[in-house]
């Protein structure tokens, strides 16, 4: 009696797209066929806008509080804890 060999099971590949490509974008890197650009340093911004914005931002808070009931101001920060809370830590495999 002959016994054959199991069939593989048909799998894709266990390395995603995105970390081929940046395996092959490494190796480019390593044997000069691409060089890194210099980073770019951000825009200024306007000091107006910045203005602007952090005055809105010290304005809106607070008058948003005083504006709601402490009922519904402890249901706002009950539910923010809650999402925090409920996020899981990084696994860390070790093997």
């Amino acid at each position: 009696m002959i016994l054959a060999m199991p069939k593989r099971s048909v799998r894709t590949s266990q390395i995603s797209p995105g970390e081929n490509a940046a395996a092959l974008r490494l190796v480019r890197l390593a044997t000069g066929e691409e060089v890194l650009e210099p980073y770019a340093a951000p825009r200024p911004k306007n000091a107006a806008a910045v203005e602007l914005g952090r005055l809105g931002g010290k304005k809106g808070g607070p008058a948003r509080a005083a504006k709601l009931s402490a009922e519904k101001l402890s249901e706002i920060g009950k539910k923010g804890a809650k999402a925090r809370w409920a996020k899981k830590p990084p696994t860390t495999e070790q093997g």
